[in-house]
């Protein structure tokens, strides 16, 4: 399978208009961002969100699929010309594209010298250093994986401690037969390789994110068989967390400093910070604020007393996402 996706997009899909189905060809790009893009680069878009990270500027990001570039060239913008860009993809095609495109990019942006690599491998099994990058981004590409449970373990072991991952990717509200999985066409459309949603959240906590939280969350127009799939965009840290929500009465202050984002900041769907505000919040999402790069954006109280399991509801915590199948009253 892995080699029937590879010839899928390195030699059948030339653009994001040859894909037949819905999951992995909608994206949520800041126009401003896709402006020093070249057109070849802009019309291979495979992705099904838009995994950008916050506060990134100076520090290591690494694409996970990187395809054609567009995430990389578009976090290298984020990052600024003294922080660096990894993408890693296993087609050959995908990649002389990124590769014949870093030069005009880089010449838009104004880069005196290019902040961004492309290396060719794969996801499970990275030629990247231990606790080397400060975050792993990756859209609508672990789907098409054949080993998902080696992604996350490959994503925890290169990620610095307080690192993010933060993935857009095609989840299905039940567990796919084989008989579909087997189906080539629709493997390699993002749809029946992707895992049942339990099955993919309890991969990343074996790797070591006990707490993933959601960023955004739409239903694709795809249905096969009675199956309905989600793109998800998903954020974990690599930090030593509670299994479940535990109450400290604690409360954080968003400072209302984070460049664009002056009037509040959405951690997570169910996390919403308003400038100067006081917001509940349970140990983890403290434990994740005070030991990544978001801590000089906040001030976090200290803990007082372990009052039991968080109220989320009841803490503040509210989905902005209409779609029942979402389970209210959980942080993640």
């Amino acid at each position: 399978m892995k080699e029937i996706v590879q010839e899928y997009y390195g030699n059948t899909v030339k653009q994001t208009e040859d894909l037949e189905y819905d999951a992995c060809c909608t994206t949520d790009y800041d126009a401003e961002l896709l402006k020093p893009l070249t057109d070849e680069v802009k019309s291979k878009q495979y992705g099904c969100g838009s995994p950008m990270p916050d506060a990134i500027f100076g520090h290591t990001v690494l694409d996970l699929g990187c395809g054609a570039g567009t995430d990389v060239f578009i976090v290298a913008q984020l990052v600024g010309e003294a922080g660096r860009v990894i993408g890693v993809d296993m087609t050959d095609e995908q990649l002389e594209v990124a590769q014949r495109n870093v030069a005009p990019i880089m010449k838009n942006l104004g880069y005196t010298k290019p902040n961004v690599e492309f290396i060719k491998g794969e996801i499970e099994n990275l030629d990247i250093p231990d606790n080397s990058v400060d975050c792993v981004i990756s859209n609508c590409v672990i789907n098409l994986s054949t080993d998902k449970t080696a992604v996350f373990s490959e994503i925890y072991r290169v990620l610095k401690p307080g690192g993010e991952f933060l993935i857009s990717d095609i989840v299905a509200d039940r567990r796919i037969p084989e008989a579909l999985r087997a189906d080539a066409k629709l493997y390699s459309e993002c749809l029946t390789g992707a895992d049942y949603e339990g099955d993919f959240i309890r991969r990343m906590r074996s790797a070591g994110f006990n707490d993933v939280r959601q960023t955004s969350r739409r239903k694709t127009k795809d249905v096969i068989e009675m199956i309905h799939f989600y793109s998800v965009t998903y954020k974990g840290f690599k930090v030593a967390m509670e299994e479940k929500c535990e109450d400290y009465g604690q409360v954080a202050v968003y400072k209302g400093n984070m460049f664009g984002k002056h009037e509040a900041y959405a951690l997570d769907l169910n996390h919403v910070f308003p400038a100067g505000l006081a917001v509940r919040i349970c140990k983890n999402t403290a434990d994740i604020i005070r030991q990544s790069r978001l801590n000089p954006f906040f001030h976090v109280s200290d803990e007082i007393s372990h009052l039991g399991l968080f109220d989320c509801v009841g803490g503040g915590a509210t989905s902005t996402d209409n779609d029942e199948d979402i389970i209210a009253g959980s942080c993640c």
